[in-house]
């Protein structure tokens, strides 16, 4: 008997593949529930702009820097707090563990949220700060009450205030953009609300906050379009209420003094109170010279530099790491102040734009800040280094901010006239 010859299964196409591979018997459930899942996945990234990546990156980089130089500034103190020598970085790493989830979260709300949570969250922030400075909750430190205690747990308001602005100053400004020569539709409700909020941080008595919250309000104004002459005003009235407060206050005159050279020689004779974290910040970075003495051979921070962890852990930053190391991280700053830039060019919508160019100047202005008091620029303001310094809220809050800038250059803009959305290619 003869065998039958064989016959070959004809090929299949590869989109004819796909269609069979698609069409599951019912009894399977249709799709493969982990291809799906891959798929899913992958649409969470796509088509993302180049922008979106840059800023991400550059903010994902800060982040991991910042939790390395927080273990090698903070592990003396730490031991010495009976915490052990991890015990800060595992604080900050556990904020950022919390915080970049949260950021990748915040990061596909789109505008309406933002537009709708924009007054809810400025009277929340506002009235937690009411806590802080009517109440017997506030914590003073360093002769400022910037700090709330409930059930155990600090944190700072003025850090939502600061996030709460952005997302308000972009809402106000919107929907006012062509009132913006009428200085009734600028003072009003910018330096009516939003400087009451400031007001509110002011009475706390925490100045460096209060000139970065400022510089927040100015920012937006200035990039909504408001003119020059318009912003003169407020600004000169700004800088003689700066100063009453610092002529008021001995400790701000102290470190005023201190920044002019009063007292602070250190050949005649001992050293004072107010110049010794600016002289020994100094010396850290005149240590480190080029190349630096190496990650975690820092002398400093051996109970020599106060908050060499938080304000002055960019003097830790050129000990270790030397010049090399501190324009790396200027250079890193400049970067996301680049990113800030192009997803505010391609922003369909004022309140993107305004949005965006208010984190700019937070983050980026806070940053030479507090870099500039520890070259000696600037006197001591106390505000941290952002993304890099320990600080729970200040982390959360920053990397807040971003998320709601990556919401920005997520692709999805709305207009502010008939509020529809328009989306594109922004690469």
């Amino acid at each position: 008997m003869a065998t039958p010859p064989r016959t070959r299964a004809p090929r299949q196409s590869p989109s004819a593949a796909t269609a069979t591979a698609g069409s599951l018997p019912a009894d399977r459930g249709g799709e493969d529930p982990g291809r799906a899942a891959r798929i899913h996945l992958g649409r969470v990234f796509q088509a993302e702009s180049a922008s979106y990546f840059l800023l991400l990156g550059t903010t994902l980089f800060l982040v991991v820097f910042g939790l390395v130089m927080v273990l090698s500034s903070s592990s003396v103190d730490s031991y010495l707090e009976n915490t052990g020598f991890f015990g800060t970085v595992l604080r900050q790493g556990g904020f950022a563990l919390v915080g970049v989830p949260l950021m990748l979260l915040i990061s596909r709300m789109p505008l309406k949220f933002w537009r709708r949570i924009s007054w809810p969250a400025l009277i929340v922030t506002c009235l937690l700060q009411c806590l802080v400075v009517f109440t017997p909750l506030g914590i003073e430190v360093a002769g400022n009450t910037n700090w709330l205690s409930i059930g155990g747990i600090q944190f700072q308001p003025s850090e939502g205030i600061k996030l709460a602005l952005v997302i308000w100053l972009g809402m106000i400004l919107s929907q006012k953009q062509d009132k913006l020569d009428d200085w009734r539709h600028v003072y009003i409700p910018v330096f009516g609300v939003g400087g009451g909020a400031v007001m509110l941080v002011l009475i706390g008595g925490d100045l460096g906050t209060v000139m970065i919250m400022a510089g927040i309000l100015f920012g937006a104004l200035f990039f909504a379009g408001v003119r020059l002459r318009m912003l003169a005003l407020p600004l000169g009235a700004g800088g003689l209420l700066a100063g009453l407060m610092a002529l008021t206050s001995s400790n701000r005159m102290t470190r005023i003094l201190s920044f002019l050279g009063d007292g602070c020689d250190a050949v005649d004779g001992p050293i004072s109170a107010a110049c010794w974290q600016p002289l020994h910040g100094t010396w850290a970075l005149a240590n480190g010279g080029v190349f630096g003495v190496g990650l975690g051979n820092s002398k400093a921070k051996w109970s020599w530099l106060p908050a060499a962890d938080n304000d002055y852990i960019f003097a830790i930053i050129g000990e270790e790491l030397g010049l090399i190391g501190a324009i790396v991280v200027l250079c890193m700053f400049i970067l996301l102040a680049f990113a800030f830039l192009r997803i505010m060019r391609t922003s369909l919508s004022v309140q993107a734009k305004v949005s965006t160019a208010a984190v700019m100047v937070w983050l980026i202005g806070q940053a030479f800040v507090n870099i500039g008091v520890v070259l000696g620029v600037f006197p001591v303001l106390g505000v941290p280094l952002p993304l890099v310094s320990a600080g729970g809220t200040a982390l959360l809050s920053t990397l807040g901010a971003i998320g709601i800038v990556l919401s920005f250059a997520h692709g999805d803009y709305a207009d502010p006239q008939t509020d529809a959305v328009v989306t594109g290619d922004r690469r």
